[in-house]
């Protein structure tokens, strides 16, 4: 039986399956689009539909829980500030997983796992870069 068994090992122990998690959704938080494996993307997806909804809340015990995960203060701050403002409306369904082929090294499947919403997150910084110049 298979009780008790969510989510994928990778391979790792759980420390270093944990630190690899944070860092990619620090990552993915930062940068709003990252290359990875497909089996890490659809693992990573998970932890950060779960600190997008907590940024949608934005109280303190919320921050609290964010900042348990990703262990990085500026992080937490984008994403109470940047990221989760944009999903406000959304039910869900935050990332995007995209498929582009498999890595030439040893053939595993790469793809790119980005936010949904990431193009208004760009126009949004250009518009302000635009508006501090003038």
């Amino acid at each position: 039986m298979r009780h008790n068994k969510k989510g994928l090992k990778l391979g790792r122990t759980k420390s270093h399956r944990k630190a690899l998690l944070s860092n990619m959704a620090s990552s993915l938080l930062l940068h709003k689009e990252i290359k990875t494996t497909h089996a890490k993307a659809k693992e990573l997806r998970r932890f950060t539909e779960r600190l997008i909804t907590y940024g949608k809340k934005n109280t303190t015990h919320a921050r609290r829980l964010a900042f348990k995960f990703l262990r990085r203060k500026d992080t937490v701050k984008i994403l109470f500030d940047e990221v989760a403002p944009i999903y406000e409306k959304r039910q869900g369904g935050y990332t995007r997983i995209i498929k582009l082929g498999n890595r030439v090294n040893d053939n595993a499947p790469i793809v790119l796992i980005q936010l949904v919403d990431a193009i208004s997150f760009d126009d949004k910084k250009k518009k302000e870069k635009k508006e501090s110049k003038e």
